[in-house]
């Protein structure tokens, strides 16, 4: 049973690291037009909100990944990403040829941050470097 368990954790990180962690690389490769759009969204401080951006995308994505401080990177990247579905996918703001996809980002965002929260809550498993932390 716990092997069970741990391969779905194991899968969990990985479909969740399949978002972020491609986007930061695209905001890296990518990094003048992501910054633009940063400012064209009212984004304060843009430079640094992209950069901060591309570092808990990329290296909360690593660390989700091999399953380092899975909890509280989970938790981190959870608040991220309530900030970018409100940011970013403002459906409510949105003109109307837009609110249909900008809702269904929206609530993409909040169903990535309840498999975030879960993850907070559980931890990385045993397929983890927090799992060889805890058996030892």
């Amino acid at each position: 049973m716990k092997t069970y368990q741990n391969a779905l954790n194991l899968l969990g990180r990985l479909l969740i690291v399949a978002l972020f962690l491609p986007a930061g690389l695209g905001k890296i490769a990518g990094f003048e037009g992501t910054l633009g759009y940063f400012a064209s969204l009212g984004i304060p401080a843009p430079t640094f909100a992209l950069a901060a951006t591309i570092v808990i995308e990329v290296l909360g994505g690593i660390a989700l990944l091999i399953g380092f401080q899975t909890r509280l990177v989970a938790g981190i990247m959870a608040i991220f990403t309530l900030v970018a579905a409100v940011t970013g996918h403002a459906y409510w703001a949105a003109p109307v040829d837009q609110a249909f996809i900008a809702q269904l980002l929206f609530f993409k965002n909040i169903a990535v941050m309840g498999g975030l929260l879960v993850l907070a809550s559980a931890g990385a498993g045993g397929f983890s470097v927090d799992g060889r932390k805890e058996s030892k």
